[in-house]
């Protein structure tokens, strides 16, 4: 680390153990036969029931310890492999057919790491001086598949961090549909390439606002003559995938926030949810709107997204994309307040350069001006935010990161005009945090955050290390700014 920042001396590494049970399908069989699951599940039910019932209790024994809720996931994975009109099946079965049909996944088996984070909504119970946090941060699983999840800390009195314990056991949400306006979807699936005849079609037939569901019910009535077009189907399965891509996770009210777990659930993010950066909106409960939103980089195997989340409480969320051309990228990072009646982000145009792009309704976003270029070294192959900006009473606060030589990642600083921060005003000649030596790990010698925090004068950067542990670094926040190169 450079003088400036000075390590909090503690350290949140990833838990193998922390897993959840989900749904396992065998592979398919060869053209023409049977699926496996078919032949997997009669093979099961042939079965004696005195073997079925010796590995049910088995599977409680061995897996209820790790999953409070293991007979209700078995149950609810048999039924999803069960043909329909199937009669239903005795307790143990079940049990061992959904055992069939699941496996685990260490969510965090790979890596822990990306960190960013928020003052916590609920501030009871604190010594003077504490503040209590929450954090997002990105685990990574079995085929690099990234999940968030979240976890707790203080920080305070004076320069002390201190990480909450976490829940061994995870919690996955209950997934729900979410609502689309009218128009907003209309400009989505143009901007997704839909052409204009078959979108006009489909958005003419929709309710002002309205579901995933509803919007499935509307392509059952398509005439026969748009559907008969080439290239319909394609089109068909793109606003399909549009339309499923908002959606509501909601976990139970007793649940502990860090026990807490996204997982992937929109085809466009099914290799994962990336990079959670959080911000909390300025005077939120008087607009209206969501307390805290966030971007995260959707994966889908090919291609990736910026999509926004949004919570008050960190139990419910809501998932939507973002449309125009910063959801192409990754790295895009919302301002916690409007700035001359609009909203503004960081993104990262080129893949290279920090930028600004700003949008009237926080969701469809205009072209990005680059405003921080690759110069010195240890930044030379690409710059880009690492979270969102940081109100000061001298401008913008914003951490950036930069790749240099060996793909070493480091974390510097930009400072931006209040009133218009497309205005660089200072710029930090060197990295406030880099990788100290060789940093060996899950991705070497990288320092990575997706965010930071003030308070009380100091500036806290909690921050991923070679993408395998997370530690904390503070700053002081006046010496910080004082040392910036002022344009």
């Amino acid at each position: 680390m450079s003088a400036l920042a000075v390590d909090a001396g503690v350290e949140l590494g990833a838990d193998h153990e922390r897993v959840v049970a989900r749904l396992f399908l065998p592979g398919e069989s060869t053209p023409g036969g049977d699926s496996r699951t078919e032949a997997v599940l009669r093979r099961v039910l042939r079965m004696r029931p005195d073997v079925l019932a010796a590995e049910a209790r088995s599977l409680r024994e061995r897996f209820g310890p790790r999953h409070s809720d293991l007979v209700e996931v078995l149950r609810a994975n048999a039924r999803l492999v069960l043909p329909a009109g199937a009669p239903d099946l005795d307790d143990d079965t079940a049990v061992v057919v959904g055992a069939v049909f699941s496996s685990e996944f260490a969510v965090e088996g790979a890596a822990l790491c990306n960190p960013s984070v928020v003052v916590h909504p609920d501030q009871k119970d604190l010594a003077p001086g504490e503040l209590r946090l929450v954090l997002s941060v990105r685990s990574i699983g079995e085929g690099h598949i990234s999940s968030i999840q979240f976890c707790e800390a203080i920080v305070g009195p004076g320069r002390t961090w201190r990480f909450l314990p976490r829940e061994p056991e995870l919690m996955v949400a209950e997934i729900g549909a979410a609502a689309w306006d009218r128009g907003r979807f209309e400009h989505a699936l143009l901007l997704g390439g839909g052409s204009g005849e078959m979108v006009r079609a489909v958005v003419q037939m929709l309710p002002t606002t309205f579901s995933a569901a509803e919007f499935a019910a509307v392509l059952q009535d398509l005439r026969p003559p748009l559907l008969h077009q080439d290239g319909a189907r394609e089109q068909i399965e793109s606003m399909r995938v549009i339309a499923e891509s908002a959606y509501r996770a909601e976990f139970a009210p007793t649940s502990p926030v860090s026990a807490r777990v996204l997982l992937p659930t929109a085809d466009e993010e099914r290799r994962g949810m990336e990079d959670v950066r959080l911000v909390e909106i300025d005077g939120a409960h008087r607009a209206g709107g969501p307390r805290y939103r966030g971007t995260y980089t959707a994966y889908d195997g090919r291609s990736i997204a910026s999509r926004m989340i949004t919570t008050d409480d960190f139990r419910s969320f809501e998932v939507h994309r973002l449309t125009g051309p910063p959801s192409a990228t990754k790295g895009m990072a919302f301002f916690p307040r409007p700035i001359a009646g609009e909203w503004v982000a960081l993104s990262r145009t080129d893949g290279e350069c920090t930028s600004l792009t700003r949008s009237r309704d926080g969701v469809d976003w205009g072209r990005e001006e680059a405003i921080h270029r690759p110069g010195a070294l240890w930044e030379v192959v690409q710059t880009g935010n690492c979270g969102p900006p940081l109100e000061t009473d001298e401008g913008w606060l914003v951490l950036t990161h930069g790749v240099g030589p060996m793909r070493s990642y480091s974390i510097g600083a930009l400072l931006l005009d209040l009133d218009d921060p497309s205005q660089v005003i200072g710029v930090l000649d060197r990295p406030l945090i880099e990788p100290f030596g060789a940093v060996g790990g899950y991705v070497p010698n990288v320092v990575y955050s997706c965010g930071g925090i003030i308070h009380e004068g100091t500036l806290w950067i909690p921050h991923g290390v070679a993408d395998q542990s997370i530690r904390v670094a503070s700053v002081d926040l006046a010496r910080l700014l004082s040392e910036l190169d002022r344009a």
